[in-house]
């Protein structure tokens, strides 16, 4: 507690406790800074709590079911397969609960000291941390702002009773017998496929043309094959008017190529994209730091703001709102407030979504290569040549590798299926080192193993490929 009303003196000030703002403390207090962190939620933030650990703990217990259902390729049956939900909640809890204590650990073993409640600037200089005990005032050298972000909520689909935002979503007492999906980006595609494998009958409505808009076609198209696999209506081109609900099911009215049409289900899940978490009682406005038309704060190339001593990092600065670009930028700018010239290059930044099968992407496209000015050379490899993915039932797919003609030079890479999350971290490497196709082709991949499609689809752009024919 605080004696009268005297500021503590800290070094770094850090708000926000996410995967961007508990590792910026933890960098910084490596770096010898006195830190203090304040979060008025848990330890781990959104991801840890309610993104990126649970939705990943539900989608693996829902391939667990899948995989137990339909095991007769591999000889393998079983009768009255069921899910006792309950228990798959347990373990996802269980999940979550294991990577926030390590969190806490981290924060104990760093020295770094923990506020649990509010924040609210003072000056450029100066900031209260308030909750239901206590209203200490802290002064500080620098300041590091990781707010995150939340769920956007339209105006016709306010959230509750049975219109559901993400995280509302994932803390389901029950499997729902049908669920209509808003927005068939990353997070309705993959909670969307998710409850459909463990039987709810799912639509999806989506305003573009395919579902995962931001994904190369061809990665899509085996996407929304497999949802259809499992009974997943998507309805695309499509525009989401309004929606009504009672205790036990909400209708949904959308308009497709000028015809009105509704569809009812248990629940709605409206996963339209995140805001930047810049506005309320932070009191940005009161020191006057610089926002952009969309709320989100202006920085360098370091994550300095407009006033130089306040950095901000993660789902509030421009770009992805993706927890590694998150946790990357707060490395960065722990190192710049620390005297180091370290700044944030955006070349290599992964995007990874865990449908079914999975996707995910690196650097560039071919078509951006080409917009830049590259003169580009590219291949397919199929997973259908590979043992591994044979082996493992799973030939759905193929690993796509973007080259500079002139020199070799890997530009970019995309991936769908199995595994897919796990195989781009060799190409963003790549990337990242300035590798060539040689480099990737003459690296000894283990047989059997998935990995070895890095190298065969390098060999295929090369022009050499073993496997299948040019």
């Amino acid at each position: 507690m605080v004696v009268g009303d005297a500021s503590l003196d800290i070094d770094l000030l850090v708000i926000g406790a996410g995967p961007g703002g508990y590792v910026a403390a933890i960098r910084a207090a490596q770096l010898g800074q006195k830190v203090l962190i304040v979060d008025k939620s848990e330890l781990g933030g959104v991801c840890l709590n309610r993104g990126c650990i649970p939705s990943k703990a539900l989608i693996a217990a829902a391939h667990q079911f899948e995989s137990a259902k339909h095991g007769e390729v591999f000889g393998v049956t079983a009768e009255n397969v069921k899910v006792d939900f309950a228990k798959t909640q347990e373990f996802k809890n269980g999940v979550v609960k294991k990577m926030t204590s390590g969190v806490t650990s981290l924060m104990k073993g760093n020295k770094i000291e923990v506020f649990s409640g509010e924040c609210m600037f003072i000056s450029d200089t100066e900031a209260r941390v308030f909750n239901d005990h206590e209203s200490p005032r802290y002064r500080f050298k620098h300041c590091i702002i990781a707010t995150g972000s939340r769920p956007i909520e339209l105006k016709p689909f306010p959230f509750g009773g049975r219109i559901l935002s993400s995280t509302e979503a994932l803390d389901l007492p029950e499997i729902p017998k049908s669920m209509i999906v808003i927005g068939g980006g990353y997070i309705g595609a993959e909670l969307g496929q998710m409850y459909s494998k463990f039987g709810t009958k799912v639509t999806i409505i989506e305003g573009l043309d395919t579902v995962l808009p931001g994904f190369d076609k061809d990665m899509t198209r085996l996407v929304a094959k497999n949802m259809a696999k499992t009974g997943i209506e998507i309805v695309t081109n499509a525009k989401a008017e309004s929606a009504v609900q009672n205790d036990k099911e909400v209708t949904v009215k959308y308009s497709v190529g000028g015809e009105s049409k509704e569809v009812t289900a248990e629940y709605l899940l409206v996963t339209v994209g995140r805001r930047p978490n810049t506005d309320g009682e932070l009191g940005l406005d009161l020191i006057g730091l610089e926002l952009d038309e969309r709320g989100l704060v202006k920085v360098d190339h370091q994550g300095r703001t407009s006033i130089p001593n306040i950095f901000a990092i993660g789902d509030i600065v421009p770009g992805l709102a993706l927890a590694h670009k998150a946790s990357y930028e707060g490395k960065i700018a722990a190192e710049a407030i620390a005297g180091h010239k370290s700044v944030v290059d955006y070349k290599v930044i992964p995007a990874v979504v865990f449908t079914d099968p999975e996707c995910s992407s690196v650097g560039l496209t071919e078509k951006e290569a080409k917009e830049k000015g590259y003169t580009v050379k590219s291949g397919k490899f199929p997973f259908a040549g590979n043992g591994r993915a044979v082996s493992l039932n799973s030939p759905e797919g193929f690993i796509k590798i973007v080259a500079n003609s002139e020199n070799n030079l890997v530009l970019g890479a995309q991936i769908v299926g199995i595994e897919a999350s796990n195989l781009i971290a060799e190409l963003g490497l790549a990337i990242e080192m300035g590798a060539t196709l040689e480099d990737i082709a003459l690296t000894i991949h283990a047989h059997p193993t998935l990995g070895e499609i890095v190298m065969e689809a390098a060999e295929l752009v090369e022009g050499h490929p073993i496997h299948i024919m040019k």
